[in-house]
């Protein structure tokens, strides 16, 4: 007994410290020659630091928030890097994601059983009820390698009858952090220029608690979640000094989240912003205003 107990104990070892698979090569266009490309930074030092040691740090967060451009394939490309090398890591509690509402859940639940049993969950817009404003073609490699996890893929965000009822009647947010002047402030600021300007300013109000509770729900839920959990969401969400950290705080949860950022070379990020950013090439530059303007 002795004997075999030993040799899965070395099994696990050898696991666990075998070198990870190098990480992706850039798929994005632009930014290929930045000196910056491929840099992992700890920004508490400004040392950069090796893929290795990015996953061995992560591995000892009991909550990893990662924070990309929606857009940008060489975030996806290296989220799903990331969860297959964290998992030689230590066994994974959860994944998260903001591109899955509450009302998907069960179809998430039923699709992760048929892919656990090795059936064919069939189209993944309909058995998951994906919703079209999310690229598939960027979204689906990294679903579908969930799907056949032995942990939960959860949702995080807020269903389409939770956020009209926020427009008609906005909830008080609690939590002096998340509800800080100075945070919602710049949090306005950013909806103000992500729609073009173009917003009369008496929708502002709703457009910033939609962004805030949809921040407290993510919270939420990394907290209900099996730990060790990590949250997949836009870089704006996960932000320490913005975002899901504020609430996290606010709801009372203890030490142990770790922020990721992946970002375009050339994007500023710095430690008030999160504590690791792995800078990748970066996408075309578009005017999605021109599309707005008359």
């Amino acid at each position: 007994m002795r004997v075999v107990l030993l040799s899965c104990l070395l099994l696990l070892s050898a696991c666990q410290t075998q070198k990870p698979l190098p990480p992706p090569a850039p798929l994005a266009p632009e930014g290929r020659e930045h000196a910056e490309l491929g840099r992992i930074v700890e920004l508490a030092s400004g040392r950069t630091i090796s893929p290795q040691q990015l996953l061995e740090r992560l591995a000892r967060a009991e909550r990893v928030l990662v924070g990309e451009q929606h857009d940008n394939p060489d975030h996806h490309a290296l989220q799903l890097w990331l969860l297959r090398e964290l998992a030689r890591q230590r066994p994974q509690g959860s994944v998260l994601m903001e591109m899955l509402n509450p009302d998907q859940q069960p179809k998430v639940d039923q699709a992760q059983m048929a892919a656990r049993e090795g059936r064919s969950p069939g189209d993944p817009f309909d058995a998951l009820a994906w919703q079209p404003g999310w690229d598939w073609s960027l979204y689906g490699p990294l679903v579908l390698h969930q799907l056949r996890q032995p942990y939960p893929l959860l949702a995080a965000n807020l269903d389409r009858a939770e956020i009209m009822q926020i427009y008609r009647q906005r909830p008080t947010l609690q939590g002096e952090r998340s509800s800080a002047a100075d945070v919602q402030a710049r949090l306005l600021e950013d909806i103000r220029e992500s729609h073009c300007g173009l917003l009369p300013d008496s929708q502002l109000p709703a457009m910033l608690a939609v962004q805030q509770q949809r921040d407290r729900r993510m919270a939420e839920v990394l907290l209900a979640a099996p730990q060790p959990a990590l949250l997949l969401a836009g870089a704006f969400h996960v932000r320490k000094d913005l975002g899901v950290p504020l609430h996290l705080a606010d709801l009372g949860a203890p030490a142990g989240s770790t922020i990721l950022i992946l970002a375009e070379v050339g994007r500023s990020v710095d430690a008030s912003m999160a504590d690791y950013v792995w800078f990748t090439a970066a996408q075309p530059a578009q005017d999605h205003c021109a599309k707005l303007r008359p």
